[in-house]
């Protein structure tokens, strides 16, 4: 089922004994993690930390890279404390190894019935035995990246329950601001939250004056302006960021994040899939992919991507307090070569324009490149 039925879901069947809660949504995850939660352990549970009253007996958070399966067996088998069922959440599932998942193959056939057992991932490799057996025998809760008018709902739905009312243009720019992310959508939100009187609408001004940052200054914005080789538009960008005090490795990383969704989407439709799946990893309207992808050729990815692990070095070696002509250097390589789809060595030159001002900041959590 989909992560926003999920909880209406539960109160009205209750919790069951085994759930895999996959997808590349942390928003969602939570909320999926929070719903069940209570559903367990009670209403009380909400908002309380594993350790707090009887949880601390009856809720176990282990992690596919920290415990083997041996672990989560004992926990999930333990009889429940003063209470009717047991919690019991494997976190970052996907890093389990091969032979642990299969060792636990046995107890998916027969679950325990006085504890929940969950496991949670952005993905799971489907190749494996264990996913398999997990796939079919869990309650199966789909995190992914929603779409309209889901998108939408999932907003006015937060906004609600944060005490905000959006005018309808305020919901837009928040879409654009975090181009689709949740996470960043109820950051946002939370400080429109505090911000705007009580009783009053929040307005697009509102959610810009939050910001700090002028429309168009996202890391997507600066993809696309390098895609479509402007390199006055990328500079500009670029610039806004940095004397904001955006940190070049983070923008770096944002960058990368965005070169990596591309990637995924061309991929997509390569091995058959559709503009409305390809759009889901973009997170662009699927009328636009198409044209979007046709602007980033594969020869482009591949030097763009050798080119991000040299700068990635270059910002954590000898030229970090040049950080913005070596990003000057990149952005102006990446649109020169985005037609031949070769990209140059990034090199801390003097910038081709005039000196970085008057910036804004890019809003990212993606991690700086690797």
């Amino acid at each position: 089922m989909k992560a926003y039925e999920f909880a209406a879901s539960l109160k009205k069947t209750g919790p069951g004994d085994l759930y895999l809660i996959v997808g590349e949504e942390d928003c969602l995850l939570e909320q999926a993690l929070a719903a069940l939660r209570v559903a367990v352990l009670g209403e009380n549970a909400e908002g309380s930390g594993a350790g707090e009253g009887l949880s601390a007996f009856n809720e176990d958070r282990l992690y596919g890279d920290e415990h083997d399966a041996a672990e989560i067996l004992v926990r999930a088998q333990e009889v429940p404390v003063f209470a009717a069922r047991r919690l019991v959440v494997v976190k970052a599932a996907d890093k389990l190894p091969a032979r642990e998942g299969e060792a636990l193959m046995p107890y998916l056939k027969a679950p325990s019935d006085t504890t929940t057992l969950v496991f949670a991932a952005h993905k799971l490799d489907k190749r494996l035995k264990f996913t398999q057996a997990l796939t079919n025998s869990a309650t199966l809760v789909d995190c992914g990246p929603l779409v309209e008018p889901r998108l939408t709902a999932w907003i006015k739905d937060e906004a609600e329950r944060l005490g905000v009312r959006l005018h309808e243009d305020a919901t837009l720019l928040l879409k654009e601001v975090a181009g689709g992310s949740l996470l960043l959508v109820r950051r946002e939100l939370e400080k429109l939250a505090a911000y705007v009187p009580a009783g009053r609408l929040a307005g697009a001004a509102d959610v810009e004056a939050l910001r700090g940052m002028e429309p168009g200054a996202s890391v997507f914005d600066l993809t696309a302006a390098i895609g479509a080789r402007d390199r006055a538009r990328a500079l500009y960008i670029l610039a806004r960021n940095l004397e904001a005090g955006e940190a070049p490795l983070r923008i770096l990383g944002s960058l990368v994040w965005q070169y990596r969704q591309i990637w995924k989407g061309k991929d997509r439709l390569r091995l058959g899939g559709t503009e409305s799946e390809a759009s889901r990893t973009l997170r662009m309207p699927p009328f636009k992919v198409r044209g979007f992808l046709g602007q980033f050729p594969k020869s482009h990815l591949r030097s763009a991507f050798e080119t991000f692990l040299e700068t990635d070095s270059k910002l954590k070696g000898g030229s970090a307090g040049a950080g913005g002509l070596v990003l000057e250097s990149v952005v102006l390589a990446l649109c020169g070569d985005a037609r031949e789809g070769a990209v140059r060595a990034a090199k801390p030159t003097a910038p081709a324009s005039r000196p970085i001002s008057n910036v804004r900041t890019v809003r990212s959590e993606r991690p700086s490149a690797r």
